[in-house]
């Protein structure tokens, strides 16, 4: 059982949800994210998303695209984000979770990838548009993501798996073969970001999720 799964099965054997908030890396400044990071592990969160900054994030809505935007102008970097990461390891009690892009993963090199964030405490890796028919055009197939699978893997990190409204059954028992960690089902077909209820699909789309990976 990796770590990720044993902090959501803590959480539930105390008769709760999981919690998993998102925060964008070096938001809203350098100086405050940390302490935004210390503040979310010191009342409950069990798992941390930091999402990495990426020039496009084309999955993201305004407010996740502005965040991302702010950081980068800021001089927010992946690498900077580990060396950080790193001297802070072991202050953290919640999982780490690392969601971004596959272009600066891929930009910093899989195999150095891998190395550094188990340096620094991430415990897994949610990657948009790898792995995933939700995006279309732009994910690259289940198939091919054996490369980054097989680097994270080496380290004991997570490559978390994520499946859409559209995902068949038989495409969500292939991520529950290879995924660890937990899985991240999206709700909706779109863009992140506010809305004003849980469209329709949202139950049926959890079932079959429930389903696949049970």
């Amino acid at each position: 059982m990796t770590f990720l799964e044993q902090k959501i099965r803590d959480a539930h054997t105390a008769g709760r949800t999981a919690l998993i908030p998102f925060v964008t890396a070096g938001f809203p400044t350098l100086d405050t994210f940390w302490g935004i990071i210390e503040e979310l592990d010191a009342n409950g969160a069990d798992v941390i998303e930091i999402g990495v900054p990426f020039s496009d994030p084309v999955a993201d809505g305004p407010v996740v695209e502005e965040a991302s935007r702010r950081a980068l102008s800021d001089g927010v970097n992946l690498r900077d984000l580990l060396k950080e990461m790193a001297r802070r390891k072991g202050l953290i009690k919640a999982g780490v979770v690392l969601m971004g892009y596959l272009n600066p993963f891929l930009q910093y090199g899989l195999e150095e990838l891998g190395r550094d964030a188990e340096k620094a405490g991430v415990h897994g890796l949610i990657v948009p548009d790898l792995a995933n028919p939700y995006y279309g055009l732009l994910a690259l197939p289940h198939e091919e993501s054996a490369p980054m699978r097989a680097a994270l893997g080496k380290y004991g990190i997570a490559l978390i798996p994520l499946v859409g409204p559209n995902t068949s059954e038989e495409r969500m028992a292939l991520y529950a073969a290879e995924g660890q960690g937990y899985v991240y089902v999206v709700s909706v077909m779109g863009i992140t970001g506010e809305r004003g209820g849980l469209a329709p699909q949202v139950a049926a789309t959890m079932k079959r999720a429930r389903k696949g990976f049970s």
